[in-house]
């Protein structure tokens, strides 16, 4: 479900969509406009922020409703992910099935998932005055804390896998979990930069590949003063900077790969790292299609599931990389 969200999430910035609703109601807001006098109401409240007069000035009421619906389903989304994770905890919780060292970090992912959603009304909310656009810092602050709450309960499932820790390596394995550790850091790194592109818009320029109308660096990579705030606030610098970051995510991943082909690895680690070398393939294949084509929805958004779905390929990694747990092995095992 927060895969899901995250990809909802994109779509809603991609489709100009994430300011239309422009109040924030925890529990009211579940209901969407009913009336026509409830959807002229809502327009009226969106034609005061400064998007609209920038952006959407001739906007209908029918193209309204379009963006309303993916701010709204973002919205609901991230609901149902609260009730699908707060009542069954609730309720393990209320019938003791659940191990006093689990309790812990349960309740920390509900509390980090209520958070995720006031840092997201905090991101709207910097768009509905002096900006047209939602602030690119929030923004990133609100997709880097979905990634990090969902990898948190990916590493908590894999815990609790049936299979987790049965198989273990007949070399050790420290190395490859450190490399997989940092492998995993330059590809958080990488969609945080991502998320900078998405926030400024930076794709829709410089639209060729490898070089970038002709230069490996742009010319106008520093405009911004400054100078440190290039990467965050220069379209230029935010574009090279994903790009070189993609790159290096790419090549760490396959050398990552061809040397685990050495190793003398647990067959679920083999999966692993064969899995890892084929998305962050198919990664760099999408942002470079999304790139050339001048991000079209449908590819922009896969890109964006495909930053997800490498990060959880490498958790998975690192997690069949580690030392397995004495008391969770078979008799056979130990």
């Amino acid at each position: 479900m927060i895969f899901l969200m995250v990809v909802i999430g994109g779509v809603t910035r991609l489709t100009e969509s994430g300011l239309s609703i422009t109040e924030w109601q925890p529990i009211a807001g579940v209901i969407p406009p009913l009336s026509d006098a409830d959807w002229t109401r809502e327009l009226e409240r969106y034609k005061a922020i400064p998007q609209y007069q920038a952006i959407h000035a001739s906007m209908t009421l029918a193209e309204f409703k379009t963006i309303f619906f993916w701010e709204y389903l973002h919205r609901l989304w991230g609901r149902l992910i609260g009730v699908a994770f707060a009542a069954p905890f609730l309720w393990f919780l209320w019938t003791r099935r659940l191990s006093w060292a689990l309790v812990p970090k349960l309740a920390v992912l509900l509390v980090l998932g209520g958070l995720q959603g006031a840092l997201g009304w905090y991101m709207v909310e910097s768009g509905l005055a002096d900006r047209i656009e939602v602030s690119q810092y929030r923004l990133v602050a609100h997709l880097a804390a979905a990634v990090a709450l969902y990898l948190a309960i990916l590493w908590v499932a894999l815990d609790l896998w049936p299979s987790a820790a049965r198989e273990i390596a007949a070399a050790p394995c420290s190395s490859l979990r450190r490399a997989l550790t940092a492998l995993l850091g330059l590809a958080l790194l990488t969609l945080a930069a991502g998320g900078f592109v998405a926030g400024l818009r930076a794709g829709y320029i410089y639209n060729t590949f490898p070089l970038m109308n002709g230069a490996l660096v742009p010319s106008d990579y520093a405009t911004v003063s400054p100078w440190y705030l290039n990467p965050f606030e220069s379209l230029a610098a935010a574009q090279f900077d994903h790009r070189l970051l993609a790159e290096l995510t790419w090549l760490s991943a396959i050398g990552l790969w061809l040397w685990s082909l050495r190793l003398d690895l647990a067959r679920p680690l083999r999966v692993a790292m064969h899995a890892l070398a084929a998305v962050a393939t198919l990664q760099l294949c999408l942002g470079i299609g999304t790139l050339l084509l001048v991000v079209p929805l449908p590819l922009a958004v896969a890109h964006q599931a495909g930053a997800l779905l490498l990060v959880t390929a490498i958790l998975a990694a690192r997690h069949a990389a580690q030392r397995p747990k004495m008391d969770a092995l078979s008799p056979a095992a130990l």
